[in-house]
């Protein structure tokens, strides 16, 4: 029994995963009350737990949350025949697909993060907030992002649930001249969610399955909503320019390959080639912003790869500009290292050390052996690579590392959080 329990378990985290965002926005349309319809699909999950191992697996795990949530909040009450629930079903998910086509936003897990976005929730919660009521994301992953500990960010989530219930903050979707005031938020969120599914380097992780190609679809329909926005070009061309790349990540063997030795060839040419024509077309609107900076940086990284030309002090007059516009631990010890590349190592090792929690921080470390490399100090870089080493989860990075992959011009470059690499 324990080991079916394991497997159930396991199915209802793919389920979630999949689904928790789109059954909560459904949920929440019909009630009002997002803490409410959280309520319901836990309570619906929890109920998975525990009847699936008895009963089997329905054939319709979606469908079976969404009827039993449903009847928690008070739309169905007591036992219902087969007959009827099937019939309650159909018109269920036919509501579904009318809510996603009649929606502006073109899809309900989109119109939900706007709301998640509203004044009344304190701004340092609501892209966290977005990450685990609409995209999944455990208190663990979100609080990686945002480098504090699992129970602050849990406490943070909870803090900001029970101010929305007690506030009677309502799912209702802003108006479109209420969007823009919101999007900084939305689109961070978009960010992150890739960012988690790209720290995946060796695509293991099941509960991530997905995740980018869903941040990318996102972004899309942002760019639908919004046409003419550069931010949301600039993100989009982001996360184009780093998706392109995922095949050569790895080689045959599944050993992690630095950007500077990656095969050009197993690079999509389709996305790089979309990438560059939306930072192209941001360029043009003349308003400058922190994702489409993000983009240049990453247009930079390959087009030095695909022509072997070096642009370092390009890259650190980018990456001055983004830490303006974004002044995260990620942009710094990127920053950092982008000085270091240009000959400035003295200054880059200064940039290192006045980064706020730096240390805790497995990116700084690997950026703290590169530049110590580069400035001479060849003991403190193997200090530095053997303690980004253990800060690693991944056996490939962790032998990139403790193999001087750091002496071999790998550069280590960050967004806000998590990291997007070049890599």
């Amino acid at each position: 029994m324990d080991r079916a329990r394991h497997a159930v378990a396991d199915q209802a985290e793919v389920v979630a995963r999949a689904s928790y965002g789109k059954l909560l926005a459904i949920l929440a349309k019909r009630c009002g009350d997002i803490a409410v319809a959280e309520d319901a699909l836990g309570d619906a999950f929890a109920a998975a737990l525990a009847q699936w191992p008895r009963d089997g697996t329905p054939t319709n795990p979606v469908g079976w949350l969404l009827t039993v949530a449903r009847r928690g909040i008070g739309h169905a009450v007591g036992r219902r025949q087969t007959a009827e629930a099937a019939i309650e079903l159909v018109q269920l998910l036919q509501d579904e697909r009318e809510a996603t086509v009649a929606s502006a936003f073109g899809d309900e897990r989109l119109a939900l993060m706007f709301v998640c976005a509203h004044p009344a929730i304190d701004c340092d919660v609501q892209t966290p907030l977005m990450l685990q009521t609409v995209l999944g994301l455990d208190a663990a992953r979100i609080a990686a992002c945002f480098l504090v500990s699992s129970g602050t960010m849990s406490q943070r989530l909870v803090r900001a649930k029970r101010k929305i219930r007690e506030a009677g903050i309502s799912f209702v979707v802003p108006d479109r001249t209420d969007l823009p005031g919101r999007l900084d938020m939305v689109l961070s969120a978009v960010y992150a969610a890739y960012g988690t599914a790209w720290e995946d380097v060796s695509g293991t992780d099941s509960k991530l399955g997905g995740l980018a190609s869903e941040a990318i679809w996102l972004a899309r329909l942002l760019r639908k909503l919004l046409p003419e926005d550069p931010e949301v070009m600039g993100l989009l061309s982001l996360m184009l320019h780093c998706e392109a790349r995922r095949s050569a990540r790895r080689d045959a063997q599944g050993v992690f390959v630095p950007l500077d030795r990656q095969d050009v060839s197993r690079w999509s040419g389709t996305m790089i080639a979309e990438a560059e024509a939306l930072i192209r077309a941001a360029s043009l609107l003349a308003a400058p912003g922190r994702f489409q900076t993000e983009a240049a940086v990453q247009s930079l990284h390959a087009h030095q790869r695909m022509t072997g030309e070096r642009f370092t002090e390009a890259l650190a007059r980018l990456y001055d500009v983004l830490a303006r516009f974004a002044p995260t631990t990620g942009v710094l010890v990127a920053r950092a290292v982008a000085h270091s590349e240009n000959g400035a190592s003295v200054s880059a090792l200064r940039q290192l050390h006045d980064v706020q929690n730096g240390t805790e921080y497995q990116p700084w470390w690997a950026a703290r052996a590169r530049v110590c490399w580069l400035a001479g100090d060849e003991d403190e870089a193997w200090a530095a690579a053997r303690t980004a080493a253990g800060l690693s989860s991944d056996p490939s990075v962790r032998a990139f590392l403790l193999s001087g992959g750091f002496q071999r011009g790998q550069k280590f470059r960050a967004g806000d959080h998590p990291p997007v690499r070049a890599d």
